[in-house]
């Protein structure tokens, strides 16, 4: 009989099978993350907002598809920024609601990265959009 390489109980015992078993995981996963950052986080539902008035937009202006592909894609970078800002803000606080320079600074920089998605896709589509409104 082989020994196991890791003790019953840790880390590697949560870690997926793999082949389809894996993959329906994943996407049970994906939707229930996504799921659980609409009903928790307003700056996701705002964000998503946005993404569902402007993405039908972004197919619609009379732009290359290189272009229409960037404003899409910025858009779709916002979403993924939050999420990871949300997942910091959450291990942060399961860590400790304890007023911490460290946790402060994980939570600004995070909150720094949305930020800059947003003024990323904002400036794509000042700078691919704008020309054909103004």
């Amino acid at each position: 009989m082989a020994e196991r390489s890791t003790p019953p109980g840790s880390a590697a015992d949560l870690k997926s099978v793999g082949g389809l078993k894996r993959i329906a995981n994943a996407m049970r996963y994906t939707a229930s993350g996504l799921r659980d950052a609409f009903r928790h986080e307003a700056a996701f539902r705002q964000e998503l907002l946005a993404f569902v008035v402007l993405g039908p937009l972004a197919w619609w202006l009379p732009v290359s598809t290189v272009e229409r592909l960037l404003l899409i894609l910025l858009m779709l970078l916002v979403l993924v920024v939050e999420l990871l800002n949300t997942a910091i803000e959450s291990i942060v606080d399961r860590v400790s609601m304890e007023l911490h320079p460290l946790a402060g600074r994980a939570k600004d920089l995070g909150s720094a990265a949305v930020g800059l998605s947003i003024l990323m896709s904002l400036l794509a589509w000042t700078v691919i959009a704008g020309p054909l409104f103004f």
